[in-house]
């Protein structure tokens, strides 16, 4: 019987078998899986191109003006010449006074020329003398012998003087001539005859 009908009551004998069974119908089989479309893949967008940033143009710097010589020359140094060395102007030269001339007076002929005063007081002048002759000229000689001579002329002052040393130190003659005629002519102011020696002993 159909089963999708209703069913009459059963009848009430107890011994009516039950309808058949109908087989269930097969269920529909389920539709294919379908697989979802996988999603497209993922497109990462390329990176932007990394632009290289332009270097700043280099600083040029502006070239300095060019030194412009001057055209004209500048003038040359003139070094002004040195002073001129002034040469120490030497001390004037002091002339002594002129020596006056030896009047050479030539004696009388056959005589001999002797001292006029006694040559005895010129004893303390041969005695000073004598004392020059380690100490050297000095003020003393002046002083004794001068004031003897005075009044006698250039040659009989040098005569006397020879007189006297033969008297007063014949040993010494030699060494105290030349220091009486310095006494006359650097201190008493007589110029006896130039080469004067003392005369010889009659």
């Amino acid at each position: 019987c159909d089963c999708s009908k209703p069913t009459p009551p059963p009848p009430s004998s107890p011994n009516c078998p039950p309808p058949p069974h109908s087989p269930s119908p097969k269920p529909s089989p389920p539709p294919p899986k379908v697989k979802p479309t996988p999603p497209p893949p993922a497109v990462k967008p390329p990176p932007p191109p990394k632009v290289k940033t332009t270097p700043p143009p280099p600083v040029v710097k502006p070239p300095p003006p060019p030194k412009v010589k001057p055209s004209t020359p500048p003038p040359p140094v003139v070094k002004p010449p040195p002073p001129p060395k002034e040469k120490p102007t030497p001390p004037p030269v002091v002339k002594s006074p002129p020596t006056p001339p030896n009047v050479r007076y030539p004696p009388p002929p056959n005589q001999q020329k002797t001292c006029p005063i006694n040559a005895l007081k010129l004893g303390a002048c041969v005695d000073v003398l004598g004392g020059l002759i380690h100490i050297g000229l000095g003020d003393s000689a002046k002083e004794k012998c001068c004031p003897l001579l005075h009044g006698l002329v250039d040659l009989d002052a040098a005569i006397c003087l020879c007189t006297a040393i033969r008297i007063k130190a014949p040993n010494l003659i030699n060494l105290l001539v030349p220091i009486s005629l310095q006494v006359l002519v650097n201190d008493c102011g007589k110029y006896p005859p130039a080469g004067f020696q003392c005369p010889p002993i009659n």
